[in-house]
């Protein structure tokens, strides 16, 4: 579990880093990144629930 945090952390620093990089300078590049950031992010969002509700089962 403590490796699927950290990799939802690194996802979402670089989500940030492209969502900034678009609001502030209007890259639109950095925009496609950060919405491909988000799609990962919710997978990985969907799987930590599944795993902390197996864990609070025990």
């Amino acid at each position: 579990m403590n490796e699927l945090v950290a990799k939802i952390q690194e996802v979402y620093k670089a989500f940030e880093a492209d969502a900034l990089s678009q609001v502030e300078k209007g890259n639109k590049a950095a925009g496609t990144r950060a919405r491909k950031a988000s799609l990962e992010l919710e997978k990985l969002l969907k799987e930590f629930r599944k795993v902390s509700i197996e864990a609070s089962k025990k």
